[in-house]
């Protein structure tokens, strides 16, 4: 007769998130497309030998522009400066924004309140908006934009970051930490940030969806990598007038765009599905 196990006495299995995996799978691919642009590309970026408005063949899998460059050689520098657009920015916000965020969690007063207010206010201005004055007051260039879209973000994760570690200074292990003689310093790398950091990495990789939409953005007004560089917004502005006699100038970034975007969101979601308990527990 077979023997039961009750549900204390069962192998402990892998938590496994197919959330996670698809969207590992979908950026994945992106993500392998950028970097192999790094070290071969089947064209030069300014190659214009290709004809004009050509369609897909065995020497141009996407066809040409209207310039006469190699469109998919374009998809793969645009999936390059995506990447590079989505990590800059949100490196740029979790620096900005998890120091601001800790230092506003511990002001009192008036000073928290005008803090709180003033993240209130970044918040509530299109981060497009901000981003575009930003790269308006300097020199149109992908530096620029990430900087742009970073400052822009950094306000979110500034507030995120606030209201977690004000949660997690009000538990009593803070208490019991500061009267057994712990600095602040320590309570902070020991305490604070291990407790926020799972919310903190799924805002992030929400944040860098965003960051690319906002780069596809500024490039499609011409705020972005300049040329030679082809970013996806930028195929898209040149692109739009000849949709009907070449489709895939605009088809080609559009797709990889929505599935870099769609991917990293279904790690977000995967993460949180992951990395909280709670939510383990629920969908047990």
């Amino acid at each position: 007769m077979k023997r039961r196990t009750s549900p204390a006495n069962r192998p402990n299995r892998p938590n496994r998130s197919y959330t996670l995996i698809a969207g590992c799978v979908l950026a994945g691919l992106i993500a392998l497309l950028a970097l192999v642009s790094l070290v071969w590309l089947p064209y030069a970026a300014d190659d214009t030998s290709g004809g004009r408005l050509t369609g897909p063949a065995a020497d141009h899998l996407l066809g040409t522009d209207k310039l006469g460059r190699d469109l998919f050689t374009q998809a793969m520098t645009g999936s390059r400066i995506a990447v590079e657009a989505g990590l800059g920015s949100v490196l740029v916000a979790a620096v900005i924004g998890v120091t601001l965020g800790v230092l506003s969690a511990f002001a009192q007063g008036w000073l928290d309140d005008t803090l709180s207010a003033f993240l209130d206010i970044l918040i509530a201005f299109p981060t497009l908006l901000l981003a575009m004055l930003i790269v308006a007051a300097r020199s149109a260039t992908l530096g620029s934009a990430v900087l742009a879209i970073g400052l822009a973000q950094s306000a979110v994760v500034a507030r995120l970051v606030r209201i977690l570690v004000k949660r997690v200074l009000a538990q009593d292990y803070i208490t019991a930490a500061r009267t057994s003689g712990t600095s602040w310093p320590r309570i902070v790398a020991g305490h604070v940030l291990p407790n926020i950091w799972p919310t903190l990495v799924v805002n992030l990789a929400l944040q860098f969806g965003l960051a690319v939409l906002a780069e596809a953005g500024l490039s499609y007004l011409g705020l972005g990598a300049p040329p030679p560089n082809a970013s996806w917004g930028r195929m898209l502005q040149e692109a739009q007038a000849t949709f009907t006699t070449a489709p895939a100038g605009a088809l080609a970034p559009g797709i990889l765009l929505v599935l870099l975007v769609i991917g990293v969101n279904l790690i977000a979601d995967g993460l949180r599905d992951t990395l909280d308990p709670a939510t383990r527990r629920r969908r047990a």
